[in-house]
This record gives structure tokens, sequence and C-alpha cells, in this order.
């Protein structure tokens, strides 16, 4: 019980919700952070996906390069564009924290839009062809819609990995909630530091939530019809009627 009412106190003070370090603008600063990284990576990894699952030439080279970056842990690369940033004048916190999330959410980003695509039907893809479709019109009107769930699992995949990563620019001078936690434990001030991770589960929650609402919604033709069965009524059979 402890650390609930550690927490409870440090959350109840008014003091600790306002100003530039308070709960509020930090959270959103970890959010405006994280939506950066999502969009920036999405604008990336998701139109190359797209290219090399069309034509499925190429496309597992790419995803191997691409799947370098799970294998580079993120403290890691912060730690190595941290000295560089202050090098050519970005500053601290933002920029090294944004070009390492992006680096983290482009992989599942990349991965399934690429399998999303390249897995459509090749019968499906014949047919539209044959109803006169050009490759740009197949890509965006056919094989887009169809991949589109495993396009977005990757993006919701990506999002929720960068708002929990988004915690350690706190160590490289980024003001989100990350700093509540690495300052909680520099100041031995359990109630901070359990704000900080209470703060980050619940922007993880809520962007969980909001990809599971986003989603249906997205797309509209994979709704099934949820309408009780009808029995179909007794009709006799027409009789055919020769002239």
């Amino acid at each position: 019980m402890g650390a609930i009412q550690d927490f409870a106190n440090y959350a109840a003070d008014s003091s600790h919700w306002w100003g530039n370090r308070g709960i509020l603008h930090r959270s959103v600063e970890h959010m405006r952070l994280s939506v950066c990284a999502v969009v920036v990576a999405a604008s990336v990894a998701i139109p190359a996906a797209m290219f090399f699952g069309h034509h499925k030439r190429g496309g597992l080279a790419a995803q191997s390069i691409v799947n370098i970056g799970r294998a580079i842990p993120s403290f890691a690369l912060l730690a190595f564009l941290f000295p560089l940033s202050l090098q050519f004048g970005f500053g601290l916190g933002f920029w090294p924290t944004l070009v390492a999330l992006v680096l983290l959410a482009i992989p599942p980003m990349f991965t399934n839009a690429y399998v999303g695509v390249r897995d459509v039907d090749p019968a499906i893809m014949e047919a539209s062809r044959g109803m006169g479709m050009g490759e740009g019109q197949v890509l965006l009107r056919v094989e887009t819609p169809i991949a589109m769930p495993l396009i977005l699992t990757g993006v919701r995949i990506a999002a929720v990995q960068v708002v929990a990563t988004a915690t350690l620019g706190g160590l490289f001078g980024f003001n989100g909630l990350g700093s509540y936690i690495f300052e909680g434990f520099a100041q031995q001030d359990d109630g901070k530091l359990y704000t900080g991770a209470v703060g980050v589960a619940v922007l993880s929650f809520f962007t969980e939530l909001a990809f599971s609402l986003v989603a249906p919604r997205a797309t509209p033709w994979l709704r099934r019809d949820r309408r009780p069965d009808v029995a179909p009524l007794d009709v006799p059979p027409r009789k055919e009627v020769f002239s």
C-alpha cells in the first residue's frame, strides 16, 4: 500500500499538475514526441513496404535491413545520437529521442505492410487487371484495402512501443513523463517515480484503446452483417410459361 499512497499523495498535490514541469505539460510533450515519431516512421515505412510488396521483388532484402533496428537497443541509439545532436546544434532531448523512436517504429510497420500487400490473392489482382486497372490502381484500390488490417496492426504495435520507449528520453534532457521516473530515482522520491510510471502506462493503454476504436471504422468493408438470420418464406415455384 505504500506505493499507492505515495502516488496518491503526489498526484493529489495540485502544484504538481501545472507549469513546465507539471504532469499535464509533460504528458502533452510525451504524446507530441510519440505522435511525431509514429507519423514520420509511417511516412517512410508504409509506402516503401507497399511498393516492395506489390512488385514482390527485393522485399526480403529490404525487410532484413529494416529489421536491423530491432537488434539495436533504443538506449544505445540514444547514447549514440545524443552527442551528435549537441555537435550539430539540435540540442537536448527532443531530436535525438525522435530519431531513435522513428528507427524503433519502422520495423513493425514495414513488415506488416509488406506482408499484407505481398500476400493478396493473385487471382484478385489478375481480375483487377483484367478489368482495365493500371498497376497504381491495383495497389491503391485493391491491395491496400485488403492489406489495411495488417497495416493498422503494425502501426498500433509501433505506436504502443514508441509511447513506452519515449520514457528513455528523460535521461537525455527530454521533458516528458520519463523525467519523473529518473528524477524520482535520483531524488529518492517514490511518489514522483510512480507518477511517471503510471502516466506512461495510462498513455500506452489509451493508445491501444484508440487503435481498437479506429481500426473498425477505418475498414468498414470488413464489418460483418450482424442482423439475425431470417428463414426464407415458402414461395411456390414459378410455372414456366411457353409461348
